[in-house]
């Protein structure tokens, strides 16, 4: 009796072009590295996904699971996408992390020239890299970790002067320059914990419901919405705990109609100046949602590739959600992906009313439309 062929147990896979992975090679996706590899048989070479070559003929192609799969074909690895080692961004963000070290390190400020020299790379290329990967420039990271450095040396009762060489500032001069925009406040109120820093706040209502508006001497320093105006005001405390809060000043209060117009005319803007407070990274990201025209959107994705950081979506979320000064810097204008509103601080249906607002102001006012 002659016995049956036995069943395939791999039955033939889909056609390449129907593989939902062919679609991850079209778009040169960086993230499928290192999931699986295809071979092309014209070319005799097997590439990873991201591989920058001329896009083959699906039917020359076969998918791998693995690099040694890959390798079982007997083609050579592709020279330009060199699937063999670890990818570019790897390689670049572990050169980026080294470089971060480097800086940290340094007793002064290293040069941009000095930094790129150290990694046999061009400035003008290390710049880049480094905006890319971390979302500031070598310059910027430097100050933001000499204010990080000298915010730790007050914060464990180091003397001012003390935090300042600590962190690497070679004279009190060129810290006290920039101390404010660093802290927020003056280096011996805030190693007090802001102690008896004056906010002034008064409370209104708008269209949106309670809004609760504080000023330190700098500007407008918290716009918060809600629902009710005394948890408002706990929020206030919450965001500045040392602080001497102050209410019920009349002059004080005939100033927060301004900020009351731009809720209910946001096309007017603002007007006012404002104390912004956060780290440097979220300063760029908010300095970002400024730009933003009223009555348009963008995503977190446009942001994070607008502040030079194109994979920070979330750390950009986290700035949106670290703002204090609602409406002024507009994180209400920062949607989802497919254009879906998304969280907001302030609850979904307020963000969602601001922005049918403001997309009413662009039809109403000639000059908006453009945009």
């Amino acid at each position: 009796m002659t016995a049956k062929p036995a069943s395939n147990p791999n039955p033939k896979s889909l056609p390449v072009a129907e593989d939902p992975r062919w679609a991850r090679v079209l778009a040169r996706d960086k993230t499928a590295d290192g999931q699986f590899w295809y071979s092309v048989s014209t070319t005799g070479v097997y590439c990873r996904p991201s591989c920058p070559s001329r896009t083959a003929n699906p039917k020359n192609v076969q998918m791998h699971d693995s690099l040694e799969a890959a390798k079982a074909t007997g083609f050579r690895p592709c020279r330009r996408c060199k699937p063999d080692g670890p990818s570019a961004d790897t390689a670049n963000a572990k050169l980026i992390a080294k470089a971060c070290r480097l800086i940290e390190r340094s007793e002064e400020e290293p040069s941009l020239e000095d930094l790129a020299q150290a990694f046999g790379l061009s400035p003008s290329y290390f710049h880049r890299l480094f905006r890319a990967a971390t979302g500031l420039t070598p310059k910027d990271y430097a100050v933001a970790f000499r204010a990080k450095k000298v915010r730790e040396g007050l914060a464990s009762g180091s003397s001012v002067t003390e935090a300042i060489y600590d962190a690497g500032f070679n004279s009190s001069g060129r810290f006290y320059a920039k101390s404010t925009g660093m802290l927020g406040m003056t280096p011996s109120r805030y190693r007090a914990g802001g102690l008896n820093e004056e906010i002034k706040f008064a409370v209104g209502q708008t269209r949106l419901g309670a809004i609760v508006v504080a000023s330190s001497e700098k500007g407008v320093a918290a716009i918060l919405l809600g629902d009710d105006a005394d948890e408002l005001v706990r929020d206030l405390q919450d965001r500045f705990p040392k602080a001497r809060l102050t209410g019920a000043d009349p002059h004080y209060e005939a100033m927060i109609a301004h900020v009351i117009g731009l809720v209910e005319a946001p096309e007017l803007g603002l007007g006012l100046p404002l104390d912004v407070r956060g780290t440097a990274f979220q300063q760029r990201v908010w300095q970002a949602l400024q730009a933003i025209p009223v009555g348009a959107t963008a995503s977190y994705a446009e942001i994070a590739r607008r502040i030079g950081a194109p994979k920070a979506i979330r750390a950009v979320a986290g700035a949106c959600a670290a703002n204090n000064l609602a409406v002024a810097i507009p994180c209400h204008r920062v949607v989802r992906n497919d254009g879906a509103t998304s969280g907001y601080a302030w609850g979904v249906e307020r963000k969602r009313a601001l922005l049918e607002r403001e997309a009413a102001s662009r039809d109403a006012v000639p000059h908006l439309r453009r945009f």
